[in-house]
């Protein structure tokens, strides 16, 4: 139990990290980021990922636009902003840091 608790904790984590790094890649619709996501082995559902979505743009990150869609109604699209660009930079060095950092206290385990 405190395992799953643990890794339950260490995914949220890195999920507004790894959202934000494919959505400053293009212009990209939520299915696609699931897909994404999928493709990465981080499993995530509509119901964790459009709250999230919400709060990155609430807070300045992400912002959307509308398109039509030739199989339905139109799509809401997310891009990131500057300021979304100059926040994943600086969860770039962190994330660098804290590699660093477990791949350093993991080198001369014996288990």
């Amino acid at each position: 139990m405190v395992a799953e608790n643990t890794q339950v904790q260490m995914r949220k984590g890195i999920l507004e990290y790894c959202i934000l790094s494919i959505i400053s890649r293009k212009e990209i619709y939520a299915s696609d980021i699931i897909a994404e996501l999928k493709k990465a082995e981080l499993l995530i559902v509509e119901g964790t990922l459009y709250p999230l979505l919400t709060r990155l743009k609430n807070n300045g990150l992400l912002s959307y636009n509308w398109k039509e869609s030739t199989s339905g109604p139109p799509r809401k699209y997310y891009e990131i902003t500057e300021e979304g660009q100059d926040v994943l930079k600086k969860l770039d060095v962190t994330w660098k840091e804290l590699l660093f950092a477990v791949e350093t206290s993991l080198e001369h385990r014996t288990i």
